[in-house]
């Protein structure tokens, strides 16, 4: 049988608002001297949780482990509408906020579900003629996108207090649940965006069983080894 490396599998961390996922593969791979680092799935700075840390050769598995289902929770703002469709971005539109019940908005998130084409944010990864679109927004360019099929398996709200409403979402990949946000605010008359997000499930691995990025970074090599998924077990 192929012998591994002991750094050859993955790490769940719990990824902090702030750093890119870039940022976070790219320490972690030079505080312990790791030649391949990667990552399955990214998480925008402004948003917390799961990140799935590939290391040596796990990381060939990187675009199977990024195509597993997703669960977030977070909160949406409604009555402002953004360029980005969250918190991060340049308000574009405020509008008064109709009354609604914690029922009635899980009614109209609730069409949310099922198969659906959504369309990108000009504000994300996605790109344009080898161009990031993130990269054109910037100098104030708009271009077409195409839309995408998505999944929503479950869209709820657990809290409605105005204007933030507390939710959980469960999706296939490549949902942009900022453009859900969006979305809804959008079928409601009134705009909303994403003020916060965090990712808690991707696939069959669970953020509760991840390790806060500080407490990894602080790690001895031996220590890091012991959290590392085995490749095979990845793979399996």
């Amino acid at each position: 049988m192929e012998a591994f490396d002991p750094l050859d599998g993955a790490i769940l961390v719990d990824k902090p608002a702030g750093p890119t996922s870039h940022d976070v593969v790219d320490n972690v791979r030079k505080q312990f001297g790791i030649k391949k680092a990667g990552h399955a799935g990214t998480l925008d700075p402004a948003a917390t949780g799961l990140l799935l840390l590939l290391l040596g050769r796990a990381t060939k598995l990187s675009e199977r482990l990024m195509s597993d289902d997703k669960v977030y929770s977070g909160t949406m703002k409604f009555g402002e509408s953004t360029n980005s469709y969250d918190a991060d971005g340049d308000l574009v539109a405020s509008l008064p906020v109709p009354p609604m019940t914690l029922d009635e908005l899980n009614a109209a998130a609730e069409e949310f579900t099922g198969d659906q084409m959504q369309t990108p944010p000009m504000v994300s990864a996605v790109k344009k003629d080898g161009v990031p679109l993130y990269k054109l927004a910037r100098k104030g360019i708009e271009v077409e996108r195409k839309p995408r099929l998505i999944h929503i398996y479950s869209f709820r709200f657990t809290n409605y207090d105005e204007p933030y409403g507390a939710f959980r979402v469960a999706c296939t990949k490549g949902t942009y649940v900022r453009t859900l946000a969006h979305d809804l605010g959008q079928k409601l008359g009134c705009g909303a965006h994403l003020a916060t997000l965090r990712r808690i499930v991707s696939g069959k691995f669970d953020v509760q069983d991840a390790i806060q990025y500080e407490d990894l970074l602080q790690l001895s090599i031996v220590e890091l080894q012991k959290r590392v998924i085995p490749f095979l077990k990845l793979a399996a």
